[in-house]
């Protein structure tokens, strides 16, 4: 499995993949999925967009920006998607490893998760294995597909 820069090839399955998390309803804010037109534009308006390719085939990818401008601009933001085909096979790892040296090569000082759902227990072990910190816990943050509402983590880490 390699994780590199995406290109326009890759677009059908990184819209796919994204769009298959904001389906779920359980882990991005997004409601409305992408459609080709916005899709190419989304990953193309990213800092860095990558993808975990495997024999040809898009398994993950992340997106990472900018969390704010200005003063806050050094700090990014990233998003990490995992087809449910190929979870449990450490992808996401890999995905936050790679995200976090480019982070740093970008010149980003943190690298900030707004809004980790509580209830999202492999990703927040994950963060926390790889060195992000909890910064407090914001009730009832996060409104879930069926219509409830979950608390958010915030994490961050110092590149």
């Amino acid at each position: 499995m390699t994780v590199r820069t995406y290109n326009e090839k890759d677009l059908s399955a990184m819209i796919a993949i994204w769009n298959e998390v904001v389906e779920e309803g359980v882990a991005f804010p997004q409601e409305e999925p992408l459609t080709e037109e916005s899709g190419r534009i989304f990953f193309a308006s990213q800092t860095l967009s990558a993808v975990a390719e495997e024999d040809g085939s898009i398994f993950g990818l992340y997106i990472l920006h900018p969390n704010n401008v200005g003063r806050c601009r050094h700090i990014a933001n990233a998003s990490y998607a995992v087809s449910s085909a190929a979870r449990g096979r450490h992808i996401g790892e890999m995905l936050v490893k790679d995200c976090l040296v480019q982070a740093k090569e970008f010149g980003f000082g943190v690298l900030q998760f707004n809004a980790v759902v509580e209830s999202n227990v492999h990703a927040r072990h994950l963060y926390e294995r790889l060195g992000f910190v909890q910064l407090g816990t914001i009730p009832k943050g996060f409104r879930m597909k069926d219509g409830h509402f979950e608390n958010i983590c915030p994490y961050y880490h110092e590149l």
